[in-house]
C-alpha cells in the first residue's frame, strides 16, 4: 500500500509532536510548512522547522500561504491530505481543496467548546476543569468541520495555562496516534458539531490580564 502524502503546517510543541506521529506512522510528508521564529517574542517551545530538516523534509516559512505561486506548489505535490497542528494563519479554501483526501487541523480545545484563539486561556480563566484537543476537519469557517478525534485532560484548581497547555500538547498527540491509521483507511469518524452548543472567543489582549478586585475569589484566582 502506498504511503499517504501530506503537506503539513504547523508551528510550536503541538506541531513537532504532530509531525512525529505522521512519520511514525510512515506518512510521507512532502512539505513542511511552518513561521519564522519572531525576535521579540520569547521562545520556549520546539523547533518544527529544525525537526523537519533532521527527517530530509524541506522546509517553507512564506509570509502568506494564499498566494496564487504557493497554492501552484502544493497543487504540484498533490497533497492526500493537509495537516495544520497549531500553524498562525489562515488556510483558504483554494489551499485545503489541493488535498485529496482532506484537509485537517488539531485545536486545543474539546470542540465546540473554545473556538478560535488561545483556547487554553479562556478555559483555565472560565474555571473549566477539563479541556482537550480536537482533530477536526478545516472548512471556510475557523473551528467549525466535522470532528475527527478528541482527547480530554483534566484541569486541576492550581494548574496554569502553561501546564494546561503541556497537557493539551500530549492530548493532541494521543488524538492524532489514536485515529490516523483510520484516516488513512478511510474509516474515520465524521461527525458535525453543534456550534450553537459551543463558545467562540478572540485572542487576549494585555488589558484582559489586569486583575479587578471586585470580582470573586475564584475568578481572580483562575485569571492569576
Amino acid at each position: 500500500m502506498t504511503a499517504p502524502r501530506a503537506v503539513v503546517f504547523a508551528y510550536h510543541n503541538v506541531g513537532v509532536r504532530c509531525l512525529k506521529v505522521l512519520l511514525a506512522h510512515g506518512v510521507d510528508v512532502a512539505l513542511v510548512v511552518t513561521h519564522e521564529d519572531n525576535p521579540n517574542e520569547t521562545i520556549w517551545f520546539e523547533s518544527v522547522a529544525r525537526t523537519a530538516t533532521e527527517h530530509g523534509i524541506p522546509v517553507v516559512t512564506p509570509e502568506d500561504p494564499n498566494t496564487p505561486e504557493f497554492l501552484a506548489r502544493l497543487e504540484g505535490i498533490a497533497p492526500d491530505f493537509l495537516f495544520s497542528f497549531y500553524y498562525r494563519l489562515m488556510l483558504k479554501p483554494a489551499l485545503l481543496a489541493t488535498a485529496k483526501r482532506g484537509a485537517y487541523n488539531m485545536h486545543g480545545s474539546l470542540l465546540p467548546k473554545y473556538r478560535g484563539r488561545v483556547p487554553v486561556n479562556w478555559a483555565v480563566i472560565h474555571g473549566e476543569r477539563e479541556t482537550g484537543a480536537t482533530l477536526h476537519r478545516m472548512v471556510e469557517k475557523p473551528d467549525a468541520g466535522e470532528l475527527v478525534a478528541q482527547q480530554a485532560v483534566p484541569i486541576l484548581p492550581d494548574d496554569t495555562a502553561h501546564e494546561v497547555f503541556g497537557k493539551v500538547t500530549l492530548a493532541a498527540e494521543m488524538a492524532l496516534d489514536r485515529v490516523l491509521p483510520q484516516l488513512v483507511a478511510g474509516t474515520a469518524p465524521h461527525v458535525m458539531p453543534d456550534l450553537k452548543a459551543g463558545s467562540y472567543f478572540g485572542g487576549r489582549k494585555p488589558e484582559d490580564g489586569r486583575i479587578d478586585w471586585t470580582r470573586p475569589a475564584q475568578a481572580v484566582h483562575n485569571l492569576v
